[in-house]
């Protein structure tokens, strides 16, 4: 690092990254100002639960990744890191000469150190009203409202959140239909996982189509799909769950992010003093740069991320592991390591057929590649990372 004080850090965004780039700046010895700016009022919730216990009134099994259950799903522990929240707001420019973040309400917040976790959008088929999607909690709200009057419901989406929506709007008593490109989450998980998971979903009732592509247009005074066959599927709800943006438009000019996403480095450092973490930021891994929209990822890049803001090329670079974590259609997955997998798992406890199972899919090339994953069953996450060790 270049060796200058810091005594203003600013951290722009206000989710699980940024709050836990707050949190490791305190820890890692910072007492001077810190900043969070978030543009949604409410305070960092845990956007896992929105797609899962948030759409249900039960309280759930307690095995929950988070705080809470039923209407408490999303909550957090109180922040402890003491920074002045800017809630509500938005951040429109960023000027790195003058180290200077401007707001959307005139403000221009000053830095030394500055942590872009802005995090993305959902990815929409359309501008239409009638097209809702599930990003943030004013979204899982508004949709946990309208599953009580159980609409038909048309969920596009074949991918982890879409498959999630689907069982919430299921279990809330609605008849449902999902529209895949493919057989769903195989591009996730693989086709051993996709299938159980897929045999499970179609047992509780859903429909699924399975499309080369999908749009959404109106027609009269209603919206419908259309699938690229030709075919039309209508419904009183229709949710597209296709995939995210990064936030970063507010970054035009700064030349960070000329393609989308902000490419750092193996510490998450843009440039000495500015870090980005979380959805919006593209690291190195063992396939290339990538963008791992995970929660477990944005926490893992916010550590290290922090601790190189204030102590550079001292921080360890980050190891990250995917952890991926999903509850639908009755069913628990925990799994770690490089998902999808092709071919059957070993099962270190249980077998097939969708019961509680302990299985992996080995490292074949001794670099520590190997997955494993938890289905319906307990285990500590650290032993299930072991289990993905190569081989001495």
């Amino acid at each position: 690092m270049s060796g200058d004080t810091v005594h203003r850090v600013v951290v722009v965004g206000n989710g699980i990254a940024g709050l836990t780039a707050a949190d490791t700046l305190r820890e890692a010895g910072f007492d001077g100002e810190l900043t969070i700016v978030g543009d949604e009022p409410h305070p960092a919730y845990s956007r896992p639960a929105l797609s899962k216990a948030l759409l249900l009134d039960g309280d759930g099994d307690g095995d929950r990744e988070g705080a809470g259950s039923g209407t408490a799903a999303h909550e957090l522990p109180p922040a402890g890191h003491g920074a002045t929240e800017l809630l509500g707001v938005r951040a429109t420019g960023l000027s790195l000469d003058r180290r200077r973040v401007t707001l959307d309400d005139g403000t221009a917040l000053p830095y030394d150190r500055l942590v872009l976790a802005t995090g993305s959008r959902a990815r929409r088929l359309s501008g239409l009203p009638e097209e809702l999607t599930l990003r943030g909690l004013d979204d899982a709200l508004s949709l946990r409202a309208r599953l009580a009057g159980r609409p038909s419901v048309v969920v596009i989406g074949g991918g982890p959140l879409g498959m999630e929506i689907a069982s919430g709007c299921l279990a809330a008593g609605c008849r449902v239909t999902l529209v895949s490109q493919g057989v769903p989450l195989t591009a996730q998980l693989g086709p051993y996982l996709a299938g159980v998971f897929v045999g499970a979903a179609l047992d509780q009732g859903l429909t699924v189509v399975e499309t080369g592509s999908a749009r959404i247009e109106r027609r009269g005074e209603s919206a419908r799909v259309v699938l690229d066959e030709g075919a039309v599927l209508e419904a009183e709800m229709l949710v597209s769950a296709v995939g995210d943006i990064p936030n970063t438009e507010w970054l035009a000019g700064t030349g960070l992010a000329p393609k989308g996403a902000v490419t750092v480095d193996s510490r998450g450092l843009v440039r000495p003093d500015v870090a980005a973490v979380g959805d919006l930021a593209a690291f190195p891994t063992p396939y290339g740069l990538r963008r791992v929209p995970f929660w477990s990822s944005a926490i893992e890049q916010a550590k290290t991320a922090a601790r190189a803001l204030l102590h550079g090329d001292d921080t360890p670079p980050l190891r990250f592991q995917p952890y991926f974590w999903t509850e639908q259609f009755g069913l628990s997955l925990k799994a770690v390591g490089h998902l999808p997998r092709d071919g059957e798992p070993a099962y270190a406890d249980g077998g097939p057929g969708g019961g509680p199972a302990l299985m992996s899919w080995p490292d074949e090339d001794g670099a520590g590649g190997g997955a494993a994953a938890a289905l319906n069953y307990r285990i500590p996450i650290p032993r299930l990372r072991r289990m993905t060790a190569p081989a001495s």
